[in-house]
């Protein structure tokens, strides 16, 4: 597929996505980021996957139930049309791995990752290693993300990993009831020394379900963060959305429905 020219329509460099929590008991939320995929990645030169694609990943031996061979094969349309597909894992699919990764046509990234887009230094993550108030998550995501206990849990048979996360999700939800939205939210202070550590002027992330444009200054300087949205498009009001940038730098904010949301950082 040969892409049209930048010089006629103003695609972007890259699109990012994240928390859309894919599963089958939510259609119109799949088939809208299927929309997504073939009315606006296919256009773009590189699509990054910032963590929560799915609602649960309990393994890559779970690849070809139909729903999920379904979004691998869009994946692949996007990657065949000539995107490079990244990849950064979320606390609810950071065990999809290098099987998934292959049949998609995607790369694994690493977080925090640091990219030269149009110009401009990006730091990508998801965002929940940021989340540092939130203590007991903290130590839960410590242990889920050692590679003993992934071993551990990945040996396990399949049906048994699904119970085990089923049981986890529902604890998951019994203990955002009494947690407030500061501590599930972005720690400052982490987030800063992200950007410390990068040197990045500009950050993308996910997972806090706050989409919002943000300034920080960090050592003097001014630094701009990006949220991406959840998506949910099976309920009222439907939620969703994306960020771009383009070739002349500007980073632009989507909703679910293509509309370019107000683009000033608080």
């Amino acid at each position: 597929m040969t892409k049209p020219s930048h010089k006629a329509q103003p695609y972007p460099v890259a699109l990012f996505v994240s928390d859309v929590h894919l599963q089958p008991s939510l259609p119109r939320t799949a088939e809208a980021f299927l929309n997504f995929l073939r009315q606006h990645a296919v256009h773009a030169e590189q699509l990054y996957l910032l963590g929560d694609l799915f609602e649960y990943w309990a393994g890559d031996d779970d690849l070809d139930v139909p729903f999920h061979r379904q979004i691998v094969d869009a994946l692949r349309s996007v990657r065949n049309a000539g995107a490079s597909i990244c990849w950064i894992g979320g606390n609810r699919d950071f065990l999809l791995g290098s099987g998934f990764a292959e049949a998609a046509g995607l790369t694994l990234l690493d977080e925090p990752f640091t990219a030269e887009i149009a110009g401009l230094r990006l730091v990508l993550l998801h965002g929940d290693a940021e989340c540092t108030d939130d203590l007991p998550y903290m130590e839960f995501r410590r242990m889920v993300r050692q590679a003993e206990w992934q071993q551990q849990f990945l040996a396990m048979p399949l049906a048994q990993r699904k119970a085990i996360i089923d049981g986890m999700r529902s604890g998951s939800r019994n203990a955002q009831k009494n947690k407030s939205y500061d501590i599930m939210d972005v720690n400052t202070a982490a987030i800063d020394a992200v950007f410390e550590q990068t040197q990045a002027t500009h950050m993308i992330h996910g997972h806090t379900h706050r989409p919002a444009a943000h300034k920080h200054v960090v050592s003097g300087l001014p630094r701009w963060r990006y949220v991406l949205p959840d998506w949910d498009c099976d309920d009222e009001p439907m939620r969703g959305g994306w960020i771009g940038i383009y070739r002349d730098a500007s980073v632009k904010r989507f909703g679910i429905d293509g509309s370019v949301v107000d683009e000033r950082a608080d």
